[in-house]
């Protein structure tokens, strides 16, 4: 029993309080609804695979826009800059109309690509796994382009930027 480790009880706050060291980028998942564009913040993003080109990302599950941009089917990844923080907030919140007064333009797939982004992935839906109280999304990427003059938005220790 002497190598058996012992494992501890881990509560959201506490997961929340030490991953938050973790510094991450934002994006904003975007698709083009059959009621209009649809979208919303997301701090778990990642390149997944160079080959096939994949990328993923994780909607919690209480989430009401991933469920109609799964159903279009495609979708776009917009990494956000270092100027986009109200965009960031805008887009996380519910029921409001999130894209009143934002500028983009529609990418290959017809979905928003937000102007002033830092880059943006065009994708399709490959997969979905169970992630606890989150959604796994695994896209394939069709089309992507970067602005190498552009600084990300940082998300570091429940704020923006590295404090």
């Amino acid at each position: 029993m002497d190598d058996v480790v012992q494992e501890q009880v881990v509560g959201p706050s506490r997961m929340r309080e030490v991953l938050g060291h973790f510094a991450s980028g934002v994006v904003v998942v975007t698709a083009a609804g059959p009621d209009g564009p649809v979208g919303f913040t997301c701090q778990s993003f990642t390149s997944l695979s160079l080959d096939p080109p994949l990328i993923s990302f994780a909607p919690a599950r209480t989430s009401s826009t991933w469920p109609r941009i799964r159903e279009v089917g495609r979708f776009c990844v917009n990494v956000l800059a270092d100027h986009h923080e109200g965009l960031s907030n805008a887009f996380a919140r519910s029921g409001t109309d999130k894209f009143a007064g934002v500028v983009w333009a529609a990418g290959p797939s017809g979905s928003p690509v937000l102007d002033g982004a830092c880059a943006w992935i065009d994708c399709s839906l490959s997969d979905e796994h169970d992630g606890g109280d989150h959604t796994i999304v695994v896209g394939r990427v069709h089309h992507l382009g970067a602005d190498g003059d552009r600084l990300p938005l940082l998300f570091h220790r429940g704020a923006y930027g590295i404090g």
